[in-house]
């Protein structure tokens, strides 16, 4: 039991780092380019993945057309936080996950992302 407890306890303060990650297909080498505030839920992704409720539906069709083994999840970038009253958290992970969207260009044969209307 006190094992568990210092588990949790562990857990609640490792700290929560914003980044970019991609899913790639090593199949197909179609890639999904997508951004989240906190790592640690790259997990929920993969479990909706696994339980087929993934919002992207072509990714999630082809998950499970080549199985789990066909894909490979990768944080690209993790998000340096500025101490600073003006920094903007999102605003900056917006920046970043633009980078790699133009980097990588996962749209249409090449990716699951579907380009943003500007």
């Amino acid at each position: 039991m006190e094992q568990r407890k210092e588990i949790k306890r562990l857990y609640k303060e490792t700290p929560v780092v914003a980044g970019v990650y991609q899913i790639h297909n090593k199949i197909n080498g179609k890639r999904f380019i997508a951004s989240t505030r906190n790592i640690k839920t790259l997990n929920g992704v993969k479990f909706s993945l696994e339980t087929g409720v993934y919002v992207v539906k072509e990714l999630q069709n082809d998950w499970k057309t080549y199985g789990s083994d066909s894909f490979e999840i990768t944080v690209l970038e993790k998000l340096k936080k500025k101490e600073d009253s003006l920094y903007d958290e999102k605003k900056e992970l917006e920046k970043l996950e633009t980078k790699w969207l133009e980097h990588f260009q996962p749209y249409d044969l090449k990716g699951y992302n579907k380009r943003k209307m500007k």
